[in-house]
């Protein structure tokens, strides 16, 4: 049986955010409106932002574990881009990310602890079945 390690990350993140829509609560309203960082132009375009979002951070729980909204904010965070003197690097903004771990958790995949969120067997029988589907395709 394969795991998330043997097939690529997009392509399982795709997959994962597909399987996610009718098992986790919709998206907040705001998700709509606001960009998902300071270091960002513009919101989100992709009409399945949230949920391919909520798909990445449950891998990235998957494999980091446990991780807290901190850690994540620095993994989804980008370079913010200045007028006259170079790039500095901004965090992403944390409410998308602790709504979509929260959203997680309401749904099994994620459990909270002390040191943070690990993946509950749920979450990685879930990962395990979508990796070996895509596995199963090639």
């Amino acid at each position: 049986m394969t795991n998330i390690f043997d097939v690529d990350a997009s392509i399982l993140v795709k997959e994962t955010a597909e399987k996610l829509k009718g098992l986790i609560k919709e998206p907040p309203k705001y998700t709509l409106y606001v960009k998902s960082g300071a270091g960002r132009e513009r919101p989100p375009d992709n009409p399945d932002f949230w949920y391919e979002r909520s798909a990445a951070i449950l891998r990235q729980v998957y494999i980091n574990g446990p991780v807290g909204v901190e850690r994540l904010r620095v993994r989804y965070g980008n370079k913010k881009k200045h007028v006259v003197h170079r790039k500095h690097f901004t965090k992403a903004g944390g409410s998308i990310i602790r709504d979509s771990l929260e959203a997680l958790e309401a749904a099994g995949f994620v459990k909270k602890t002390k040191k943070g969120r690990v993946i509950d067997s749920k979450g990685t029988s879930f990962l395990d079945k979508i990796s070996n589907e895509i596995n199963q395709r090639k």
